[in-house]
């Protein structure tokens, strides 16, 4: 084996994940930030929990929430535009003459 071609090898590299958990692994990097391990994975707890990264599903839920108000506005203006039945005159045809 080749000298020194190989990164350092740390073997209590310290893993810490966002949810406070902390423990030690063989790496080649001293520290490794995590968003989700086994202690808070939905697979592993059995439970489901609710992650955000940075509030996509806030925007997509006002994305959502604005495209339903858009189409009231539009069903309302449709709805405006269009004569009543009770306004419509039905066109007279030639055999009633």
């Amino acid at each position: 084996m080749k000298k020194d071609i190989h990164p350092k090898y740390y073997e209590k590299a310290k893993v810490t994940c966002s949810c406070g958990n902390t423990f030690e692994v063989g790496a080649t990097v001293p520290e490794i930030h995590v968003e989700v391990c086994s202690a808070c994975h939905p697979y592993y707890t059995g439970t489901q929990k609710f992650i955000d990264t940075a509030g996509r599903v806030d925007k997509f839920q006002e994305k959502v929430k604005k495209a339903k108000e858009m189409q009231k506005n539009l069903q309302k203006k449709v709805n405006k535009s269009q004569p009543s039945a009770e306004n419509k005159k039905e066109p007279k045809s030639n055999k009633e003459k």
